[in-house]
């Protein structure tokens, strides 16, 4: 073989090569990263001739319209009628600064497009107007509003459902935005230091604190070889770490329920070294830890550590600090898993979306994703979480005449400001709301500051709400 075929075999090769890769390149991004790109916020391709589209409505679960378009001389505009109230809810629609919230993930359902329309479908969109489908929501309205309320000047989240069916009633997440003033604000709201934008009722992750001590429980009750008696002496040293109970508080002698309704930290502590890792692991998991909760929003998986743990990890594990970390939604799962006889159901937003002509496009159903305990033993945490609200941390949640199930925490984080929380459900006996309370950084415990604003929320609920 002479020089010049030699390199002509040598560009061909090279060619052939480059050609092979641009096809693996392509078949990558169609096969793997397809939808990302076309459910992109920034997707120029979303915008084509929505000018022409009347988007439909959003309304909540008894028919209160939140947000809708309506066309103004020639022009179709977008409306939102509570300003910051859904901003992480509903979102935004935006050309310049894209979509968020249900705009972005129900889109096509509020355009009346199917999912695999293509550019030349859009461009062949004339007028007059589409009109596109409209979303019922499980939102309640009032219950939204008094959740907002009950949180003003904080930061953090609060959540509220149907333990049994998952309906969402309320989710507010502070700091939020006005959707409406975007175009003046945007500057200001991307760039805020306190994440205005942040939904932190399903992407916040936080130390839960002692709120997991519903998870450990459940799986020192589930593991027949730890002892459930434990004698509290205010501290306890584990591998050289010191772990301290609330004041130094000795408690002295305590069974599971004694321990979790006092939230003695030294008992869950010494008791997880005793369940041991994996089984720990497995029944965190049952609760969706390290599992992808399917849901109308984005959802940021709770984290549950994999591996090889050190004793003093993994007794830090069993009271929520560590490197554990949740989503306020996964711990309001977790609550209504208690009260659900131990059944995880999925969370839902969006009941229904319905056409124009009042024909049901799509309906989300009632899933359990996961069962985490059997009925009797989420019966049995069920009644320690009463005795918690009763006569434990959790007494300013309690209820005249309603039997409350809760459980307090107070988690601290690298701030050096604890976040306070509260999670729980009512009436404990037939269970219709469950809560899941989170103040950012509040610097109080979760009994003080997080239990009475649960308390509230439920009392309003319990009395509003149409279940």
């Amino acid at each position: 073989m002479n020089e010049e075929n030699r390199r002509i075999i040598i560009v061909l090769a090279g060619l052939c090569l480059c050609f092979i890769g641009l096809i693996g390149f392509m078949s990558y991004f169609q096969v793997f990263e397809a939808e990302t790109i076309k459910t992109n916020s920034y997707n120029k391709r979303l915008w084509i001739n929505e000018e022409k589209i009347l988007r439909g409505s959003i309304m909540d679960r008894n028919g209160t319209v939140l947000a809708y378009s309506q066309e103004n001389d020639g022009k179709i505009q977008r409306y939102y009628k509570y300003a910051n109230l859904y901003s992480h809810i509903i979102g935004y629609s935006h050309r310049a600064y894209g979509k968020s919230g249900l705009e972005l993930s129900y889109n096509n359902y509020l355009l009346d497009l199917s999912e695999s329309s293509t550019i030349e479908e859009l461009k062949n969109i004339v007028a007059p107007s589409t009109i596109g489908n409209d979303l019922v929501l499980t939102i309640d309205h009032g219950s939204q509003e008094k959740a907002r309320t009950l949180l003003q000047g904080k930061k953090g989240a609060l959540i509220a459902l149907n333990p049994k069916s998952g309906e969402i009633y309320a989710m507010v997440s502070l700091p939020d935005f006005n959707v409406n003033s975007i175009d003046e604000e945007w500057a200001v709201i991307s760039e805020d230091t306190n994440s205005p934008l942040l939904n932190r009722a399903t992407q916040g992750l936080y130390p839960p604190g002692s709120v997991f001590k519903v998870i450990t429980a459940s799986a020192i009750i589930n593991s027949p070889n730890v002892a459930t008696n434990y004698t509290c002496e205010g501290s306890t040293n584990i591998d050289g770490y010191n772990f301290k109970d609330y004041s130094n508080t000795a408690h002295g002698e305590l069974d599971l329920s004694g321990a979790l309704t006092v939230s003695c930290n030294t008992y869950f502590t010494e008791k997880s070294l005793e369940i041991g890792h994996d089984r720990f692991r497995n029944m965190a998991q049952a609760f969706m830890f390290n599992n992808n909760i399917p849901f109308d929003l984005p959802v940021n998986t709770s984290v549950f550590p994999k591996g090889n743990l050190g004793d003093t990890d993994l007794a830090a594990s069993g009271i929520g600090q560590g490197k554990v970390l949740t989503t306020p939604l996964n711990m309001a799962l977790t609550a209504a898993a208690i009260a659900n006889n131990g059944e995880v159901v999925k969370p839902i937003l969006v009941s229904d979306v319905v056409s124009t002509n009042g024909k049901l496009v799509k309906s989300n159903k009632r899933e359990v994703l996961s069962v985490a305990i059997d009925s009797l033993d989420a019966n049995s945490i069920k009644e320690m979480m009463v005795a918690v609200v009763k006569s434990g941390t959790g007494r300013n949640a309690s209820i005249k005449n309603v039997k409350v199930a809760g459980k307090t925490g107070t988690a601290e984080n690298a701030s050096g400001k604890s976040h306070a929380w509260f999670i729980g459900f009512a009436p404990a006996d037939d269970p219709k709301i469950a809560v899941a309370v989170l103040l950012e950084e509040e610097g109080s415990t979760g009994g003080a500051s997080a239990a009475p604003i649960a308390r509230d929320f439920i009392i309003y609920g319990l009395n509003n709400i149409k279940f």
